[in-house]
């Protein structure tokens, strides 16, 4: 039976991404619910550094190897560590790096994984809740064994700073040889910040007419903010931006302290994706449009006057304040 939980942490070279710290948050949780602890691995080149930025995070152990094998060597330190513990949910990312280390340690053990995780519940065990089929079926998935695999959507669970024990138990090196070369890093579109990861999300819907406001006015507005553009589904089905950009249910998940909906009506498939922002204003020409229901802000009125006048206000500020 899982009782405790164990949160692989993904960072690069000590930077560690916000889905891990979301994950050790609901770790402490769910480990609280069942009655164990919560560890956390880190794995890889400036691991150490990582580790630091951890103990901010309600986690009992933080364990830590410098080896830098990739995949294997966090594979190998999820085992240690979780059979240590006799048992263990481990948590990873939905993440291209969270599924292909989720699933190598759930072939290693051989115990069941859940992918997209969005909700657990705890009563008489833990299982995962899940959306399918674009989210027209949730379904509910007991995680039965000693150990279990759940990759968590990013953004969806919260990441909240508050310390544990925060012991840092160092991981001997295996001293294995790699089976896999790393011969280079390629980040596509690295001069943008992905939505998921923005403090800022200035997102465009039917209402802009066209692929071209997104790469000017609403562009505009989020380089102003530091933050990144986002779109409905709507834009994307119509081809006027890529679906990286795609928040929503069949989208990305965001929850940044600022939302900027623009000429987006608010549809429920739009609303799940970015609701649990903190502030959300919306700029539509429709007083009654569904998203007026639950934006903390609703402007009415042209979008092409308002926001490009929005970004030279927040330029202006910004060089107020240097």
């Amino acid at each position: 039976m899982i009782q405790n939980v164990i949160a692989f942490v993904e960072h690069k070279h000590g930077t560690v991404r916000r889905v891990s710290f979301e994950a050790a948050t609901q770790a402490r949780a769910l480990a609280d619910k069942l009655g164990g602890k919560v560890h956390a691995v880190v794995v890889g080149d400036g691991a150490q550094t990582a580790a630091e930025a951890l103990k901010k995070y309600p986690v009992d152990q933080i364990h830590v190897s410098d080896d830098t094998r990739f995949l294997e060597n966090a594979v190998d330190a999820l085992e240690t560590v979780a059979k240590a513990a006799g048992n263990g949910l481990v948590l990873v990312g939905n993440t291209m790096l969270g599924r292909d280390v989720g699933s190598r340690f759930a072939a290693r053990v051989d115990c069941g994984m859940n992918a997209d995780v969005v909700d657990f519940t705890t009563d008489g065990g833990i299982a995962a809740v899940m959306p399918k089929l674009g989210g027209l079926v949730i379904t509910t998935c007991a995680l039965d064994g000693d150990f279990g695999v759940a990759a968590i959507r990013p953004n969806v669970f919260s990441a909240k700073e508050t310390s544990g024990a925060g012991e840092i138990v160092q991981i001997p090196s295996s001293g294995k040889a790699s089976a896999i070369t790393v011969e280079d890093e390629v980040e596509e579109a690295a001069a943008e910040l992905g939505v998921e990861e923005a403090s800022v999300v200035v997102s465009g819907g039917r209402g802009m007419g066209g692929p071209e406001p997104f790469t000017t006015i609403l562009k505009d507005l989020a380089d102003a903010f530091g933050g990144a553009v986002g779109a409905s589904r709507a834009a994307v089905d119509a081809g006027w931006v890529s679906h990286g950009h795609q928040v929503g249910q069949t989208g990305k998940t965001v929850s940044p302290p600022l939302y900027i909906a623009v000429g987006i009506s608010g549809a429920i498939q739009h609303k799940v994706g970015m609701r649990t922002s903190e502030t959300i204003v919306a700029i539509n020409k429709d007083a009654n449009a569904p998203i007026a229901e639950f934006a903390d802000l609703l402007v009415v009125g042209d979008a092409f006057a308002i926001v490009p006048e929005l970004a030279n206000a927040v330029r202006d500020a910004k060089a107020a304040h240097a």
